[in-house]
């Protein structure tokens, strides 16, 4: 059985920028500070730590209370936000998700920076949810590099079946994804559609560098049919 984990932003879409300009208008409604997150490097980073980072640069208190008035702010302007001509999905992504969805002993999830209901938004308009039948998200756990953990106990709670961190693949587009994978023995796959290049991702130590995410097919066998047990979830579960 292997696990294939996704990040989402610079891997599987570019939203058009919607992440971060509902980002913004989340602290200028909450805090009444404009342009609140202009330059806070975000590729890899969690939503909550995002937040956090912007809360720290401006003096506020980030505690549970700011957090949560954001966030709730921050999913109102996505759900707008994502409706723009920019956004679209990264090369190869129906064709790759759905070899993938039907490879026997294979399992499709999520393992991002964004708030599930965030990542539902960012997902929605392009149709490619229905693939993922697990998740782990930015507020499961703040740091990215304990997120696979989630991931696996969801796994096994799913399915009723086991699996070790060596068969789970997590794929994405920063040296933060990689990290996340090679701290717990799993392999990192990472892909050079979003903010790093090629030559800075071979430098990560990620056990695949590939240029984009139709790279991956070669490495996991497409034959085979799924077993029923394994069919895709419908969607991100609620």
């Amino acid at each position: 059985m292997k696990l294939l984990l996704f990040d989402i932003d610079g891997t599987l879409i570019d939203s058009g920028g919607a992440g971060t300009r509902a980002l913004n208008l989340a602290f200028e409604e909450v805090f009444s500070i404009q342009n609140a997150f202009n330059g806070i490097s975000m590729a890899g980073k969690t939503d909550l730590q995002i937040m956090k980072e912007a809360l720290r640069n401006h003096g506020l208190n980030h505690e549970n209370a700011s957090i949560e008035a954001l966030c709730q702010s921050y999913l109102r302007h996505l759900s707008i936000q994502i409706n723009n001509p920019q956004r679209h999905l990264k090369p190869f992504i129906h064709k790759t998700l759905t070899l993938l969805s039907a490879t026997k002993d294979t399992v499709l999830g999520l393992l991002t920076g964004n708030i599930k209901d965030g990542a539902r938004i960012k997902l929605g308009p392009f149709g490619i949810d229905q693939y993922f039948s697990i998740g782990a998200f930015g507020d499961d756990e703040e740091e990215r590099n304990r997120l696979l953990p989630v991931a696996v106990k969801r796994f096994r709670d799913l399915y009723r079946d086991d699996i070790d961190y060596k068969d789970c693949i997590i794929i994405g587009d920063t040296p933060r994804d990689v990290e996340c994978a090679k701290v717990h023995g799993a392999i990192a796959v990472a892909v050079a559609t979003g903010p790093y290049p090629y030559e800075t991702l071979l430098e990560t130590g990620a056990d695949i560098v590939l240029r984009d995410i139709s790279g991956l097919i070669p490495f996991i066998p497409c034959q085979a049919p799924h077993e029923q047990q394994y069919q895709p979830h419908r969607g991100i579960s609620p």
